[in-house]
C-alpha cells in the first residue's frame, strides 16, 4: 500500500462527511434492493443499510465513534423528521377523530402490551434491573424512548438498540401478521404498524399507503405520550411497594 493512499484513507476515514455519504450510500442500496423485490417487507431498507455499515466497519477497523462523529447529521434530523409525523395526521383530523374511541382503546393496549411483555419476559430470562428498564420504552420512537430510560435508571444506549431491532422486526414482518388476522382496513393497518414499530413501521406505512402512513403517525405520537407519562409514574408505584 502506497504512502500516499494511507495518507488519503486516514484522512478520509476520519472525515465527518465520509460517515455521512457511506450512510446515505448504504440507505440507497438498501432501497434500491428494496424497490427491486417489489418492496417485499423482509427486505427493509434500514435493515439492509445497518448490515452493510456494520460490515464496513468490521472490515476497515473504524470505531463506532469515529463513524457517529459523521452519521450525526443523520441522527439529528430524526427529531425534526419525528415532528413532521404531524403534518399527514393533520390532513386527516376529521375522520381520525370520529373513530378516537377507538383508537384509544388499541393505544392502551398496544403500548402496555409492548412494554409489559419486555419486562416480563426479560425479568424470566434472569436479565438485570437496569437492562429490564432499558427494553420497557423499546416500542416508542428513539428520542423519546431514550430519555425514558435514563429518567428510570436504563440504559439509553441499549434502548436505542432495542427500538430499532423492534422497529425493523415490526416492518419485516407486520404486513404479513396482519394479512394473516385478515385487517385489510388501511387505518388500522397504519395505526398498528405505528403502534408497534414506530418511525420504521410509519416509513413502511407511508410508502404503501397515504392513509396508513397517517394513522401511523397517529400512533407514533400517541403511543410516545402514553408511554412517556405512565412507565415512570409505574416504575415509582413499584418501587413503592416493593420498597426499593
Amino acid at each position: 500500500m502506497s504512502p500516499d493512499f494511507v495518507e488519503v484513507w486516514v484522512y478520509l476515514s476520519a472525515s465527518p462527511l465520509t460517515a455521512l455519504t457511506v450512510t446515505l450510500v448504504a440507505y440507497l442500496a438498501g432501497d434500491w434492493l428494496y424497490q427491486k423485490s417489489g418492496r417485499m417487507p423482509v427486505l427493509n431498507p434500514v435493515l439492509i443499510a445497518v448490515t452493510l455499515i456494520t460490515i464496513g466497519l468490521s472490515v476497515t477497523g473504524i470505531d463506532y465513534w469515529t463513524y457517529f462523529e459523521g452519521a450525526q447529521f443523520v441522527h439529528f434530523l430524526l427529531g425534526p423528521a419525528t415532528v413532521a409525523l404531524a403534518i399527514p395526521v393533520a390532513k386527516l383530523l376529521k375522520e381520525m377523530r370520529r373513530g378516537f374511541g377507538g383508537l384509544c382503546v388499541a393505544l392502551a393496549c398496544g403500548s402496555l402490551t409492548a412494554a409489559v411483555s419486555a419486562v416480563v419476559i426479560a425479568d424470566l430470562l434472569s436479565a438485570t434491573t437496569q437492562t429490564v428498564l432499558s427494553l420497557a420504552p423499546k416500542s416508542v420512537t428513539t428520542p423519546i424512548a431514550m430519555g425514558i430510560a435514563e429518567r428510570i435508571g436504563g440504559l439509553p444506549s441499549l434502548t436505542a438498540v432495542c427500538v430499532i431491532m423492534t422497529g425493523v422486526i415490526g416492518a419485516m414482518i407486520g404486513p404479513y401478521i396482519l394479512d394473516l388476522a385478515k385487517i385489510s382496513n388501511w387505518n388500522a393497518r397504519g395505526f398498528a404498524m405505528g403502534l408497534t414499530a414506530h418511525g420504521i413501521g410509519t416509513a413502511r406505512a407511508i410508502q404503501v399507503n397515504p392513509q396508513a402512513g397517517a394513522f401511523a403517525s397517529l400512533a407514533v405520537g400517541l403511543n410516545g405520550l402514553a408511554t412517556a407519562t405512565l412507565i415512570p409514574i409505574l416504575w415509582s408505584l413499584w418501587q413503592w411497594w416493593s420498597g426499593v
